[in-house]
């Protein structure tokens, strides 16, 4: 019998956006199904406070909330920056003094975990974009005339795709460059960077990356979506409580399973209404929620 088992074997979760639009209970059902696979450790790419406020109390109870909830994972939690959780300058410095840096790395059995800010703008284009999207959020809530897809900020890059600054592109190269024996590499990241046009997008990480074996992950979008870029995946996960479109079939509440072997990374998303316990149930009471928007309209 050829067992399959390897030492440098382990498995770790992924899990996508809350906000905007947080469906209560949702995460909290994914994090009870993890616990049930019991991962060494669980990713995120973002999002995970509702954020657009500079009032430091607002942010301060947002993040306890979230931490409440994180705290019932049994593996560690490493989080991951989105436009929610780093909307403006205050959101920085909140972020700094509880998390410490914007974006990092580290090594685990010899793999090379890599996690990008993708709201990463000069002081100036942070506040530019923060005020925009403020006003795109009056009109979206009925509190200003107009129509929120002619806005400025609808119309700006920054919106759709983030960036990355130069002093984090440097970051990374050398991080790359001092790890050119990992087994693989994986990258998070909220927004989608990669599809950014011009400065600030991913072309130096990549070339840093070169012939390297590693594999994308971001959120944002709130519909899942796969492709293969530089013969590498880069996987754009659904939600995992957030808000969803109901008229697409790949907006779904889910998690990323990935098991790491001597072969590469085995990848198997889960729809959360698919994971149970035991009793055959979904836990905490998941069986009252809907996780497809375009499946239960009335639930």
């Amino acid at each position: 019998l050829d067992f399959d088992s390897d030492i440098d074997k382990f498995s770790f979760a992924v899990v996508s956006d809350l906000f905007g639009g947080e469906r209560p209970g949702v995460f909290n059902v994914a994090l009870e199904q993890i616990n049930l696979l019991r991962p060494e450790l669980i990713m995120c790419v973002g999002d995970l406070i509702d954020g657009a406020t500079e009032d430091k109390v607002q942010l301060t109870k947002e993040w306890t909330e979230f931490e409440s909830k994180e705290s019932k994972a049994r593996a560690p939690f490493f989080y991951t920056g989105g436009n929610h959780d780093l909307t403006n300058l205050v959101m920085r410095d909140v972020w700094k003094d509880r998390y410490g840096p914007r974006y990092y790395h580290f090594v685990y059995k010899n793999v090379l975990f890599l996690i990008l800010d993708s709201e990463d703008y000069q002081d100036d284009k942070m506040m530019e974009l923060y005020k925009a999207r403020a006003i795109a959020l009056e009109i979206r809530d009925g509190k200003r005339e107009g129509n929120v897809a002619t806005t400025p900020y609808f119309k700006m890059e920054e919106r759709r795709t983030g960036e990355i600054g130069a002093e984090q592109s440097a970051y990374f190269q050398k991080v790359i460059s001092k790890n050119p024996d990992v087994d693989w590499t994986f990258l998070f990241m909220h927004k989608p960077v990669w599809l950014r046009k011009g400065g600030g997008n991913l072309d130096l990480i990549e070339a840093a990356l070169g012939t390297s074996k590693y594999t994308v992950f971001n959120g944002h979008r709130h519909n899942y979506q796969h492709t293969l870029r530089k013969d590498r995946d880069y996987i754009m996960l659904g939600t995992t409580g957030g808000g969803q479109n109901d008229k697409s079939d790949m907006a779904f509440d889910h998690f990323t399973m990935i098991t790491m072997t001597g072969e590469g990374p085995s990848i198997a998303n889960l729809k959360l209404e698919g994971v149970l316990n035991k009793e055959g149930l979904i836990p905490a009471k998941g069986d009252t929620l809907c996780f497809q928007a375009s499946k239960c309209l009335n639930k």
